[in-house]
């Protein structure tokens, strides 16, 4: 009875079967998302349809700053060679936006050109016309950084006066175009003059939500003494939290990223380490790619549900016959509440909706007798995406990391701190000595060998007890003090000879000083007569 029914009800809660990720999305996308958006003129408000090249293109890193802030200079530190139309000066010489891409030669691809390219993720920036288009190239170049990612240059942002000058396109919907597509947001700032000009507020304010694609780099940090960098990061992390808005706190990299020495080398080691951590941050984006566009194609559909309520609200609103103007001016007003009965009505978190004033300006141009009523079939179908066919799409991103786990940019900036006496921490913490003929631990063996002496050593050794009775002197935690005993104990007998004591001393003494201790002793800290039980 009700067969009907039954294999519906089924058909509808059994997942999607996908072999790839980048396939699943295109897939959901085109079947269950972009009906909704078609029906409800969603390209007309928010962002245009995507496009296969959207799924399968590689990461992309987005920078941001007003002129002079280091953005080309950047690029070009992190490639290690110039690329075509790169100009740098301390005038807005950027006067373009530059995508840099992998290419087997070196050449550059003007943007009208380039939006026609099936294989490219623009083809929809055709709509922000001719006077974008001609600020809009595509340089490529064989670089092994950019097997991995590509990097986008923007136009300085003016500040003062500059800033009355029109760009002729509407220059924070482009970039809000590109952030929506991006992995990464860097926004650069000037150590040396740090003012936020009231374009740069526009544009970190259209950035709105895509915080959790934003980094901060402030630039130039060699020029200014530390004390002038501690007042300077500070007035940063304020402007910052009044234009963003958020409680979290955007993460800030200080440093000077170029490849001339630094003027002022007080700060050196916190500047390797920021490198290291911003390094890190963008190594990482090959690996989390599938699950960024994931995440996009969630936030899109989420928005798009609510692009619906909204529309056929209006729509329902709307008189047959007469009045049709007034009553449109009425509801444009009266959008928030709107908003606030829909919240209502569906369960809808406020951070969901779209910007109120920005939807108002876009209404006011449309006419809302061809706007749609609701269709519940099509939000069924996005609900049913988000329930099930996402939830496997998850377990594919997974079985794809695990699958590919060293994926990870590579070449330029980022190789020459991996190894050698220039990576990021050698022959620092437990690796001092790593070099040296001579056993580390022994320069100081003398002293712990007297605290040795004291403990009550039996047969060369002392127990776990008297041993503890020490290391805790340090106040280090308990997990901490375990992790080094674990170290020190070469031989697991549960007690510790007077090398490995001065080990544990000197593990104790790397940890205090402010260094990570090693997750498995290095092969310089073993002490000499304990090498064979290693081997």
């Amino acid at each position: 009875m009700f067969s009907w029914l039954g294999s519906d009800d089924r058909r509808r809660k059994d997942p999607e079967v996908f072999q790839t990720v980048s396939e699943g999305l295109k897939k959901l996308y085109k079947t269950k998302l972009l009906p909704l958006e078609e029906h409800y003129r969603f390209h007309e408000f928010h962002s245009p349809a995507l496009e296969d090249a959207d799924f399968d293109n590689k990461p992309m890193v987005l920078l941001v700053g007003q002129y002079s802030t280091g953005k080309t200079t950047f690029i070009r530190y992190l490639l290690e060679q110039d690329f075509p139309g790169m100009r740098i000066g301390p005038e807005p010489t950027t006067d373009s936006f530059i995508a840099v891409m992998q290419g087997e030669v070196e050449g550059i691809i003007p943007g009208n050109a380039l939006v026609v390219d099936p294989k490219k993720p623009f083809r929809k920036l055709n709509a922000f016309g001719n006077a974008f288009l001609n600020r809009f190239v595509c340089a490529q170049l064989p670089n092994p950084v950019l097997e991995s990612i590509s990097v986008i240059d923007t136009p300085g942002i003016l500040s003062g006066e500059k800033q009355r000058i029109s760009r002729g396109y509407d220059f924070a919907a482009v970039l809000e175009w590109f952030a929506e597509r991006v992995d990464r947001i860097i926004l650069l700032f000037d150590a040396h003059k740090l003012d936020i000009s009231d374009e740069f507020s526009e544009v970190i304010k259209a950035l709105k939500n895509h915080e959790d694609k934003m980094r901060v780099v402030l630039n130039k940090a060699d020029q200014i003494e530390t004390q002038q960098l501690m007042r300077v990061y500070g007035a940063l992390m304020w402007s910052l939290g009044k234009i963003v808005n958020t409680p979290e706190v955007i993460r800030v990299y200080i440093g000077s990223f170029w490849s001339h020495p630094l003027l002022i080398p007080d700060n050196r080691k916190l500047f390797e380490a920021e490198e290291q951590d911003l390094f890190k941050d963008i190594q990482s984006l090959p690996r989390n790619a599938a699950l960024r566009k994931l995440n996009d194609l969630i936030k899109r559909a989420r928005l798009a549900k609510v692009h619906a309520y909204i529309i056929s609200s209006l729509k329902k609103e709307m008189p047959s016959v007469f009045g049709k103007d007034n009553k449109k001016k009425e509801l444009v007003n009266n959008l928030a509440e709107i908003y606030g009965r829909i919240e209502r009505e569906h369960q809808i978190s406020p951070g969901d909706f779209p910007n109120l004033k920005r939807m108002q300006d876009q209404l006011q141009a449309q006419d809302f007798g061809k706007f749609q009523p609701l269709k519940s079939k099509l939000l069924e179908v996005v609900d049913d995406m988000l329930a099930h066919d996402i939830a496997q799409l998850m377990v594919l991103v997974r079985q794809e990391e695990t699958q590919r786990p060293m994926q990870m940019v590579k070449g330029g900036a980022f190789e020459g701190t991996l190894q050698g006496p220039f990576g990021h921490g050698y022959g620092e913490g437990a690796g001092e000595g790593i070099d040296d003929a001579e056993w580390v631990v022994a320069r100081d063996k003398p002293m712990y060998d007297e605290i040795f002496y004291t403990l009550s050593p039996v047969d060369g050794k002392i127990t776990g007890a008297n041993a503890k009775k020490e290391m805790v002197r340090s106040k280090l935690p308990n997990s901490v003090l375990g992790k080094i005993w674990k170290l020190a104990d070469i031989d697991k007998d549960g007690m510790l000879d007077d090398e490995e004591f001065a080990l544990a001393n000197h593990l104790i003494k790397v940890k205090l000083e402010g260094h990570e201790l090693p997750s498995e002793l290095p092969a310089h800290l073993l002490p000499p007569s304990k090498r064979k039980i290693a081997e």
